[in-house]
């Protein structure tokens, strides 16, 4: 690869990035090594393990983890691989245990790892266990911020707040919302698409597509009595350090947090008065303004997406291969909200975030288009990125955001073009 795969071009407000980046198997395979084997990746939230033995089991950059409450009352990760013969252990994809059992040879292990019982074990040498080659291997780093818990597969890594870096001052708007905290609300929204994981990220920190990618949901708004306040579309965009990036921009739609609009009638009006005045008490005018009438779309360098818009939805994905990704999505709503309001988050979550509502299924197509318009990359080998690159301040429809991803994503897989400069 001694072509660049980036062209940051401050002098002449030119970015652009080479196509084969979404296409090469190359670039793919150096992206799992270099990438999700060397950053914090998102695991889950503290709310998913609230009591002693309460599990989740999940996959995290192809590795299947084991992520548990033990007996201790400690937060603890796992490979869910049995150290006998490398079965899976648990099998299910939730719930409660005190112990787990390899189905394959009954080896049992507590909630915190160790082995509790060895089948056949006066076969064994005497010490056999005693060094813990028997217990479940725990992964080299395990740590949370605000709630929400981060896995690395290398153990000398930077701290977890200084890798987050900016990303935490969004991550406490988003956990701050209510005294109670936030929870995962129901259960996971899993699909595939066939396109490549980046493009997701760019989609994600994009507020310059809506217009016309959306058009429809935006429609259906315009025309449903009362779902729109005189709110205009406006915001910036921020680049937070270390490939991280959030767009912030006020819009019409309601808010379960505390934007009323119309439809929600003088009860929904009241109810979000006393949230708002809750959260002006507590945190001081601009905060709540902020926290409460703001929307944000923020990316955690590489894979974790939080949207905290007319819902909040918590997404991470992974690619299985050049042109295909996993995405695994949950809902996040406050702990103590009011039936009323879990109500209206759930609806907006569904009507426009799931993958069956009006914008998940846009993104899909387009993203699919791209991925295939990539296939004339040997004559057509540039994708733009420029936009507002020359903006004193840049707002939520440039595309600052995509190229602090992408700076990020080439320092760690190749050099940028010798004689760039940035923003």
């Amino acid at each position: 690869m001694n072509d660049p795969l980036i062209i940051d071009d401050m002098e002449r407000g030119q970015f652009k990035v080479a196509r084969r980046s979404f296409t090469s198997q190359e670039i793919f395979e150096q992206e799992r090594d270099k990438i999700f084997q060397n950053c914090w990746l998102y695991l889950g939230h503290e709310s998913e393990l609230l009591e002693p033995g309460d599990f989740v089991s999940r996959t995290v950059a192809n590795q299947n983890l084991l992520f548990v409450r033990g007996r201790d009352n400690e937060i603890r990760a796992f490979f869910n691989v049995c150290p006998h013969r490398g079965a899976t252990v648990c099998r299910e994809k939730k719930g409660k245990a005190k112990s787990f059992q390899c189905m394959y040879h009954g080896w049992v292990f507590k909630n915190t790892g160790e082995i509790a019982h060895l089948s056949g074990e006066p076969a064994y040498a005497k010490d056999f266990k005693d060094e813990g080659n028997c217990n479940l291997r725990a992964l080299p780093r395990l740590d949370q911020y605000a709630g929400f818990y981060f896995i690395s597969f290398k153990q000398d890594i930077e701290p977890l707040p200084d890798y987050l870096a900016g990303a935490k001052d969004y991550l406490d708007i988003v956990a701050n919302q209510s005294t109670a905290g936030m929870e995962i609300v129901g259960g996971t929204q899993e699909y595939s698409i066939r396109a490549n994981w980046k493009l997701l990220v760019e989609n994600s920190v994009d507020g310059y597509h809506a217009e016309t990618t959306h058009a429809t949901y935006l429609d259906y708004l315009m025309n449903t009595n009362g779902s729109l306040s005189a709110t205009k579309l406006a915001g910036k965009g921020y680049d937070l350090g270390n490939g991280h990036a959030v767009i912030e921009y006020s819009a019409p739609w309601g808010r379960p947090i505390a934007q009323w609009i119309p439809m929600w009638g003088e009860k929904g009006k009241q109810e979000l008065d006393q949230v708002y005045a809750e959260l002006v008490e507590r945190l001081g005018e601009d905060k709540a303004k902020q926290m409460a009438t703001l929307n944000r779309n923020m990316i955690i360098f590489p894979n974790l997406v939080i949207n905290d818009i007319m819902a909040i939805t918590v997404r991470t994905f992974y690619p299985t291969a050049p042109d295909e990704m996993m995405i695994n999505a949950f809902a996040l709503g406050v702990a103590d909200e009011s039936e009323w309001r879990r109500e209206y988050r759930l609806s907006n979550f569904l009507e426009f975030i799931g993958p069956g509502g009006f914008a998940t299924p846009d993104d899909v197509e387009a993203l699919e288009h791209c991925q295939r318009g990539f296939q004339a990359a040997a004559n057509a080998p540039w994708n733009d990125i420029s936009k507002g690159m020359k903006a004193k301040q840049a707002s939520f429809d440039d595309e600052l955001q995509m190229r602090a991803f992408w700076r990020e994503w080439n320092r760690r897989i190749s050099t940028i073009e010798e004689g760039s400069s940035h923003e």
